[in-house]
């Protein structure tokens, strides 16, 4: 097969729909819009949201909660993914992004206790959770603060 042999699939190029173009065309005169009113004229049409000048959803139900502007967010590591490091070694935020367990560094890195670890670490990283800290320990590791 060529190129130039290529051909797109029945149905998958569709003619534009050319309106005002004449009575002939089926879409004349008033180009498929109608008579008058507001969709009619150019330009026309309303914003989303607005519901002919009865007091929108979005301003009639009620507003809950607030957003902190002081949101601390952890890039979070669960223990059983330190186990691809070799036992004995000294897990640091460098060595956590080359391995791929972390792309961003927010407010830090925090560990949490999820599975299981098989290797005595010593974790270098920013904060960890007390199970997290328990599970590094257990195996004989270390949990470091930076």
């Amino acid at each position: 097969m060529k190129l130039e042999e290529l051909k797109s699939p029945p149905g998958a190029n569709k003619r534009t729909k050319r309106v005002g173009r004449g009575i002939g065309s089926g879409h004349g005169k008033t180009s498929t819009r109608g008579h008058k009113g507001q969709k009619a004229r150019s330009g026309g049409g309303i914003r989303l949201g607005f519901e002919g000048g009865q007091m929108p959803l979005q301003r009639r139900i009620p507003k809950r909660g607030f957003t902190n502007i002081f949101r601390k967010e952890y890039a979070i590591v669960n223990v059983q993914d330190l186990n691809c490091f070799d036992d004995g070694s000294i897990v640091t935020i460098e060595l956590l992004r080359a391995a791929g367990l972390i792309n961003k560094v927010n407010a830090g890195v925090k560990i949490l206790g999820d599975g299981e670890l098989d290797k005595r670490l010593t974790v270098q990283v920013h904060k960890c959770s007390r199970q997290a800290q328990e599970k590094i320990t257990a195996r004989g590791g270390k949990f470091e603060v930076i």
